[in-house]
């Protein structure tokens, strides 16, 4: 309830009112049945806009720490990000992309529509980076279709490292369904997994315009910091 009382009454009309976002594709999205929804992610306000052109709740993985904050902070953070479908994982550990897939999986085993950022992380400069291969995983282990998704101008919005830039119209653009059961069973070959996830990424950067990078984006953002410094020091990667 909490979760459409913010869609549709106290959120969602002013973000609509003060932005008026558009929305191609929106047809594109089953009426019912799961889905998984695969979108770039230029801003922390993805996931406000993208939700919020699509009928249908939409659920997300989010980081732990929303979820176990002590105090009143806590509580609250706690109350809105599980009041809007978002589901606890622990990044830091070992088994998050385990746990990711787990919880995906509920989700999808429910009938419902899980939302997901293949390239694991934001971009820190407006391009597409390569996507991790969990999103042809859980494609294959679960059978359902794949609905590329791409968020436009909500790094205007929300620019990286800041809380809030300027007010302009973005675009939330959905691709038709994408079928990989032609690759069923061949979700522990690691090349077809690959081959997956580059096909997702395309669509994706067909739908956004961006220019694409073959390089995760938790390293490209690695190289950026060390060039910002200035220095040669080494630097430890997450692939």
């Amino acid at each position: 309830m909490f979760y459409w009382f913010l869609k549709f009454i106290a959120l969602g009309p002013l973000l609509k009112l003060i932005f008026r976002p558009r929305a191609d594709g929106v047809e594109n999205v089953p009426a019912q049945g799961p889905a998984i929804l695969a979108s770039n992610h230029l801003s922390y306000a993805d996931w406000l806009f993208m939700p919020l052109v699509v009928p249908r709740m939409v659920k997300f993985v989010a980081k732990a720490e929303y979820f176990t904050t002590p105090g009143v902070k806590g509580w609250l953070q706690k109350t809105f990000f599980s009041g809007t479908g978002n589901i606890p994982i622990d990044r830091e550990s070992g088994n998050a992309a385990a746990g990711a897939l787990v919880s995906a999986k509920r989700v999808l085993d429910a009938g419902e529509l899980f939302g997901i950022y293949p390239e694991g992380t934001r971009s820190h400069d407006g391009k597409l980076y390569r996507g991790k291969t969990g999103i042809a995983r859980l494609a294959l282990e679960t059978g359902v279709p794949v609905i590329p998704v791409a968020v436009v101008g909500t790094d205007i919005v929300a620019p990286p490292g800041k809380k809030f830039g300027r007010i302009t119209r973005p675009t939330v653009r959905f691709g038709k369904p994408m079928d990989f059961s032609r690759y069923a069973g061949m979700e522990n070959d690691r090349f077809i997994l690959r081959s997956i996830t580059d096909e997702i990424m395309y669509e994706i950067m067909r739908l956004s315009g961006q220019e694409y990078v073959d390089m995760y984006a938790t390293r490209a953002k690695a190289e950026s910091r060390k060039s910002d410094r200035g220095d040669d020091e080494p630097t430890q990667l997450a692939s």
